[in-house]
């Protein structure tokens, strides 16, 4: 996704008739039609951001997670809504959402779940390293989950799916209000229905909570008033030429199978661990040295001549195939969830890439 997806521009603007009538749209097209599409392509988000986040990762080692659906809906989905909207209402591109996604990390996982800090919940005190009361392994995979797959990669199918709409606002501010409502409450539901129920009696230290709420805040404001203010405007290279979507797709799944398999178990398997010849602490040092360089990459394709939806896709494939593969060696059935998976992915890839040339080929009026 280019930080020119979430700039205000005039994609999609049409000349307005002299004379508009009471219910029209700033961009030309009638208000009701405009709040009736946002609200499409809000749910769309909300319900995209869930899938890639965990119903196609965590669920497939761990089928239960399906009861918690609603509760997914408010915390991730709801959640990146809110980031997503953020965003746009002050011209941010991808740096703030890379922030706001980090926020929302720390709210999801620290004030939450509270796996963060918990020596208990999903035996994440044993993937790594664990020192001052924190599972810094554990939490250096969650900021690559949620910044890529809550964040990044729903943001940018719901632009593919909703071009007209993607510098503005899905939402009015009554909307915005209840995605932030329902995401406070989803955060509250995640320590009560699921920190509560696989680490009882467990809480969070103050001393953490009190820093997971200041970080939020400052990552947030820079966010959302620093960075907007020293943008500079990105300029696509017509000398510099992406690869073949087909590479795209294969560096994508092989760098996300590396970051994964670096600092989680197979499968979240106690004894899949791919990587114990190395020390904890090169065990972080490894995981950045995956995921820098693949942002620096992706980086420079999106700003190269020939970039193109179809790479898009690819990246956007190659990243959910392999998140989903990841999960499937813990047990046969998690093996068979997960090829089901990725068949779906798939066909849901593939169907999106034929709406992208239909509307290609259509006639423009």
């Amino acid at each position: 996704m280019t930080s020119a997806d979430l700039s205000p521009g005039t994609h999609g603007m049409r000349t307005p008739p002299a004379t508009p009538p009471p219910a029209t749209a700033r961009h030309g097209r009638p208000a009701a039609v405009h709040r009736t599409r946002g609200r499409r392509a809000a749910a769309t988000l909300a319900l995209l951001t869930t899938l890639c986040t965990a119903l196609t990762f965590t669920a497939v080692a761990v089928p239960a997670v399906w009861l918690l659906l609603p509760l997914l809906l408010m915390a991730y989905g709801a959640g990146t809504l809110l980031v997503r909207e953020a965003a746009v209402r002050v011209g941010a591109g991808w740096p703030s959402l890379v922030l706001l996604a980090v926020a929302y990390q720390l709210a999801v996982d620290g004030l939450g779940l509270q796996a963060l800090t918990s020596p208990e919940l999903y035996d994440a005190a044993d993937w790594g390293l664990r020192s001052l009361g924190v599972n810094w392994t554990y939490w250096e995979a969650q900021i690559g989950v949620h910044v890529v797959l809550s964040v990044l990669l729903p943001v940018m199918i719901a632009d593919l799916l909703f071009p007209d709409l993607r510098n503005r606002p899905y939402l009015r501010g009554g909307g915005v209000v209840t995605a932030g409502a329902l995401t406070v409450l989803g955060v509250i539901g995640l320590r009560v229905f699921v920190s509560a129920a696989e680490d009882p009696g467990y809480l969070t230290p103050w001393g953490w909570t009190v820093a997971y709420v200041l970080a939020v805040a400052g990552l947030t404001w820079v966010a959302l008033r620093v960075l907007p203010r020293r943008r500079r405007r990105e300029v696509v290279r017509q000398d510099r030429r992406a690869p073949h979507p087909m590479v795209v797709g294969f560096v994508s799944l092989y760098l996300t199978m590396a970051f994964l398999t670096t600092l989680l178990p197979l499968g979240l398997g106690d004894e899949l661990m791919l990587v114990d010849a190395m020390s904890q602490e090169f065990m972080l040092i490894a995981g950045a040295m995956t995921a820098i360089p693949f942002g620096w990459v992706a980086h420079r394709w999106r700003l190269s001549g020939n970039w193109t939806d179809t790479h898009r896709l690819w990246l956007v494939g190659g990243i959910l195939v392999s998140h989903t593969a990841f999960m499937m060696p813990g047990s046969l059935l998690s093996a068979a969830i997960g090829l089901i998976t990725i068949c779906l992915e798939l066909l849901a890839l593939r169907a999106l890439a034929r709406h992208l040339r239909k509307r290609t080929a259509a006639p423009v009026h």
